[in-house]
């Protein structure tokens, strides 16, 4: 259990800054649960309540409970006061507990301290405080210091001191990444793909859910088989179960037919002896002194003599205990994203819940004065905004939660105080517009200015511009505001890292060598990616236009054809790389 204290003298604002913090960590997505320790006889029911007189009439414990809350009120007595880790064991699993008070525990804590009003430091160099929040300057500490109204940055501090850091942690080039160029030159598609696979992790909090609501989720621990598979050793055909050691070398055996039967779920009582076998149905457990099964069409039954051919291999037609999978072996592992064969396979296993990721929240914000909502006007110089729509379908489709921030226009203000709204309620933004260097373009301008940008221009087409970034520890993405380059950079680059930051794997779309049906020449030095599907002759073909202006391409495809950076030509019948949609989750 993840647990975090916050001390201070009397009137120092302990209380007023654990509801802060609640209030913060879980609008990230996190469970919080408190503790709050106090010097005096408390009572959470007034005289005259029912359970009060159940309390005063001598009653060990009342449960109290509602339609919205149930509560465990505990009667000491002349008992001691329990230890916090007592305490502590009767709450439910969650992903952080705050403490407030328990100073003398060893549990790691922040310290309020009111300089101002006269507060001292509760135990200097208590190795257990490991960050002051303070008013006013606090003087020579050894700990971290933060404004004691600054509540983002002490849940940062927190979430990282326990381990759930990842959920707040800006997305950065790891040092041993690409270093990726500045304006004048371009990342490749490759080396663009290879810094975020090795920026991103997960951002996501995991918790236990029960097996059937876990559709779509992903694993965050390897789920471990609660029973082998098959469970014991069994029968893999209707006929007959004997040992092997009672044939013949050669030519027929005759079995002594004994009473009875073996079905799945119905074993046999019996034991089969050395010259015997036993009726046995597909799935039943093998009976004890038999190993081997003869399939019913093979034999000939005689009264009580079974006959068949001795050419029978040892352990014929039986599945043995844990052949698929051994009991507490790994069945999946974590990363695993769960669909319905993963549910199956599971629940064969006797896994009734499972560790998983909570959902990625998505947000979805687009930028830019020119858009209007689709349908609203006639205006030409307005653009309908189908950015949103489109990326709030495509996030929907790869299973991660999805929050629509609206549209905000090119004011730099109005982003910020969007990009701020953001912070608590999503895990990760994609933007579309404001992404390129322009006197418009705020996305860019904005993160540079007051929260971390790297810029990329890519050698790609279409889809040019594309930021990655954080805001407050938010990761933000920028896409370009072109619906299909828009679309384009969301497939190759937003799929994959959304699908880490959920603690899924980095997703290679699976692609297929396919005959061209066209022609085309071009200038070589970018990677393209051109609107297709295939024809009767199952070769590609590509949309009239390649101008990124056509957005109507987007519904005439079936998925997109690669030109690599160094192709000129392309002839009828070239093998090119054919990704269909579905090989981006669609």
């Amino acid at each position: 259990m993840r647990i975090y204290g916050v001390v201070g003298l009397k009137n120092a604002g302990k209380t007023s800054l654990m509801e802060r913090l609640v209030r913060e960590i879980t609008g990230r997505g996190f469970t919080v649960s408190t503790v709050k320790h106090t010097h005096h006889a408390f009572d959470l029911d007034r005289p005259g309540k029912d359970s009060y007189r159940h309390r005063a009439a001598g009653a060990r414990e009342v449960l109290l409970a509602s339609h919205t809350r149930w509560a465990l009120l505990h009667e000491l007595g002349a008992q001691p006061e329990p230890p916090l880790e007592a305490l502590l064991a009767k709450m439910e699993p969650a992903d952080l507990v705050l403490v407030e008070g328990y100073k003398r525990d060893d549990h790691p804590k922040v310290e309020v301290f009111r300089k101002a009003a006269g507060h001292a430091l509760l135990q200097p160099g208590d190795p257990t405080v490991r960050a002051v929040a303070t008013d006013t300057d606090p003087g020579e500490v050894p700990v971290p210091v933060f404004e004691l109204d600054d509540t983002v940055a002490i849940a940062d501090f927190i979430l990282a001191e326990v381990g759930l850091v990842a959920a707040q942690t800006a997305v950065q080039p790891a040092p041993d990444c690409v270093t990726f160029p500045q304006a004048q030159s371009m990342a490749s598609v490759d080396e663009a793909q290879a810094m975020l696979r090795a920026a991103l992790r997960p951002v996501t909090a995991a918790e236990r859910v029960a097996l059937e609501a876990a559709q779509g989720r992903i694993l965050a621990e390897d789920a471990v088989a609660f029973r082998a598979n098959p469970p014991a050793t069994n029968s893999a055909m209707d006929g007959y179960a004997f040992a092997h050691a009672s044939l013949p070398a050669e030519g027929e055996a005759a079995l002594a037919l004994l009473e009875g039967r073996a079905a799945a779920g119905a074993p046999f009582a019996g034991v089969v002896g050395p010259g015997e076998a036993v009726r046995i149905l597909t799935g039943a457990l093998m009976p004890d002194g038999a190993d081997t099964v003869v399939m019913q069409e093979r034999v000939r039954v005689e009264g009580r003599t079974l006959r068949f051919a001795a050419d029978i291999a040892p352990g014929t037609n039986t599945r043995l205990k844990g052949e698929d999978v051994a009991e507490g072996a790994v069945a999946l592992t974590a990363g695993t994203a769960i669909g319905p064969a993963e549910i199956g396979t599971l629940a064969a296993l006797g896994v009734g819940t499972v560790t998983l990721r909570k959902p990625l929240r998505v947000g979805i914000l687009s930028t830019g004065d020119e858009l209007a909502e689709p349908g609203m006007t006639r205006d030409p110089a307005r653009t309908y905004d189908a950015n949103r729509p489109m990326l709030r379908g495509l996030v929907a489709r790869w299973g991660h939660e999805v929050v629509d921030l609206g549209h905000v226009p090119d004011d730099r203000d109005g982003l910020r105080a969007a990009l701020d709204r953001a912070v608590a309620k999503v895990d990760v933004i994609l933007t579309s517009g404001g992404a390129s260097a322009g006197e418009e373009d705020h996305v860019s301008a904005l993160l540079a200015d007051e929260g971390h940008v790297t810029q990329w221009r890519v050698a790609l087409k279409p889809g040019k511009p594309l930021v990655l970034g954080d805001w407050r520890g938010l990761p933000v993405f920028g896409l370009p505001g072109n619906p299909v380059s828009a679309f384009v950079t969301a497939l190759l680059f937003a799929r994959p890292s959304l699908s880490v930051m959920a603690g899924g794997a980095w997703l290679e779309p699976p692609v297929f060598p396919v005959p061209a049906g066209f022609a085309k020449r071009r200038r070589a030095g970018r990677r393209e990616f051109l609107r297709a599907r295939l024809n009767a002759d199952r070769e590609v073909e590509v949309f009239r236009a390649d101008s990124s202006g056509m957005v109507s391409s987007l519904a005439w495809a079936q998925g997109l054809v690669e030109l690599r950076e160094e192709v000129e030509e392309v002839r009828p019948g070239d093998l090119l790389r054919y990704f269909p949609f579905g090989s981006f989750g669609l």
